[in-house]
């Protein structure tokens, strides 16, 4: 097996199991944030800022990975 084609099998499944992690990520920190907002809703402003700064963070690590499998995509052909 040459190293092209290792590539093109690897790279998908690094690209999914990011988008997993990150999917598992943001649905944590969605959960933890309800929860939070459950328990003192007069401070729901600052958790609910917190969660979005949070969910934007995790999001930009699934692009990272996207940008990435894309320049090795380009790379292979």
């Amino acid at each position: 097996m040459d190293v092209g084609s290792t590539l093109a099998l690897s790279a998908p499944i690094a690209l999914g199991l990011a988008a997993l992690g990150s999917g598992i990520g943001l649905g944590i920190a969605v959960a933890a944030a309800m929860e939070a907002i459950g328990r003192q809703p007069e401070a729901s402003g600052k958790i609910m800022t917190n969660m979005i700064i949070g969910a934007a963070l995790i999001e930009a690590l699934t692009i990272y990975a996207l940008i990435v499998f894309f320049i090795s995509l380009g790379r292979m052909g």
